[in-house]
């Protein structure tokens, strides 16, 4: 046994080539799970107890010669890939690399929060899994509500007490219960409507809502930061508000902007009224204040929302909101330039 390792030893030191898979295959021969050492090793227990030292130290010889060859037949071959590369011509142009680009619900996402972030607000952020007080009651939404209806919710193993948000109005009760006026804050984020998925509609899409809570708030205030928003993001401040209803504020409102009519298309998504909608808005409802134990005496509010999806489709004229979610690199690549 021993000389058949002595044998091995002097293959090992004498072994050459130029080919790393050659390399490789010596390597597995040698040194690999079912290779000749672990072989030897596995039978060490046989070996006579006097002749166990000398056994021992044969494989041990065996091992080290064949961790040298390797490190230098690396090292050779190392060299002449380098070798090859030194020669190459570096006058040539380099070969372009592929550049990722951002999603648009980040870039749109992003230029919204900028434009708030430079009137004061912050960014408020919550747990995407909620329970009904902080998605419901707390926002003037009881329990047995009609309203509650308006929002079809994805309860988690049937609880009725825990669920995906429906709407990032949660972060601002959350924000509200753990800061005191005055607040102004914006939530961006992801939630989840149990929907059919169409090309308008998805079951999950991402919103920013705003929150302003201080002392003589007024609906006045209200308009004049959409109209600072709508020309900041969309270059235009003409603006309408028509009255609606939403549970947790009062009074309520949807914003439409003036979109124009200078082409066929503007006269399709805007049904030839050039107006279009973008947000819900309203001021805060005292109950809801209340509820985070802010007192609806001395503070008022007023609350924003809008869909994230709806302001990119718009911007970018995308007509099937499932695409958005696709990664296909094609229609991303097309996003490259923007900011």
């Amino acid at each position: 046994m021993i000389a058949e390792i002595q044998k091995r030893i002097k293959e090992a030191s004498t072994f050459i080539t130029n080919d790393p898979k050659e390399l490789e295959k010596f390597r597995i021969e040698y040194l690999g799970k079912k290779g000749h050492i672990s072989s030897y090793f596995a039978q060490f227990k046989k070996v006579n107890v006097s002749e166990k030292k000398e056994y021992g130290l044969a494989i041990n010889e065996l091992k080290k010669v064949t961790h040298l060859k390797l490190e230098d037949l690396k090292k050779s071959l190392n060299a002449k890939k380098n070798s090859k590369t030194a020669n190459k011509d570096l006058t040539r142009p380099a070969s372009m690399l592929e550049l990722g680009s951002r999603h648009p619900i980040s870039i749109i996402r992003d230029k919204i929060i900028d434009i708030f972030y430079k009137i004061g607000f912050n960014i408020s952020e919550g747990p995407e899994i909620e329970d009904d007080w902080h998605n419901f009651t707390a926002l003037n939404l009881p329990e047995h509500h009609p309203a509650r209806d308006m929002q079809d919710t994805f309860f988690i193993n049937k609880n009725p007490d825990l669920l995906l948000r429906t709407h990032t109005s949660s972060v601002q009760i959350r924000h509200m219960e753990n800061n005191q006026p005055p607040i102004r804050t914006i939530s961006p984020g992801r939630v989840y409507r149990n929907e059919d998925i169409s090309a308008r509609s998805h079951c999950f899409f991402h919103q920013v809502e705003g929150l302003y809570i201080d002392k003589n708030v007024s609906f006045a205030d209200l308009k004049q930061t959409l109209i600072y928003f709508t020309k900041e993001l969309f270059g235009n401040s003409k603006i309408r508000l028509r009255p609606s209803y939403f549970p947790f504020t009062e009074p309520s409102a949807e914003v439409d902007i003036y979109w124009g009519l200078n082409s066929e298309t503007d006269y399709r998504i805007t049904k030839g009224t050039g107006w279009l909608e973008i947000m819900g808005c309203g001021m805060v409802d005292p109950n809801v204040l209340e509820n985070c134990n802010i007192d609806s005496n001395e503070y008022s509010g007023f609350a924003f929302g809008m869909g994230i999806e709806r302001i990119a489709m718009l911007l970018y004229q995308i007509e099937d909101i499932r695409i958005l979610y696709q990664n296909d690199a094609r229609f991303l690549s097309q996003f490259k330039n923007s900011i």
